[in-house]
């Protein structure tokens, strides 16, 4: 498994953005595997956590057209910086 983690200082957060991030993580739910997906917001910071069963499964999803739009969006208005990180998972447990 896989987890691709974002974290972003948010520029501008509008209604575009809350619906567009919404489509995105039903989109990455539903049809292009990931298993979870969870975002947090503390004042301009967002952090979110995405896990993926394969490293293709995460590729298909950077290149699908919506996300890539929404990838355009988000260096032009909503974000003045982001960084993606991705890793395989070795060990997960919980109790």
């Amino acid at each position: 498994m896989f987890v691709v983690i974002f974290r972003a200082t948010v520029k501008q957060a509008d209604e575009l953005y809350s619906a567009t991030a919404a489509r995105l993580r039903e989109l990455a739910l539903t049809e292009f595997g990931c298993l979870e997906f969870t975002a947090v917001n503390e004042g301009d910071t967002e952090i979110a956590l995405s896990y993926w069963p394969s490293e293709e499964h995460i590729l298909a999803w950077k290149a699908h057209p919506e996300h890539r739009t929404a990838q355009q969006l988000g260096r032009e208005r909503w974000y003045s910086s982001y960084s993606v990180q991705i890793a395989e998972i070795g060990r997960s447990y919980a109790a």
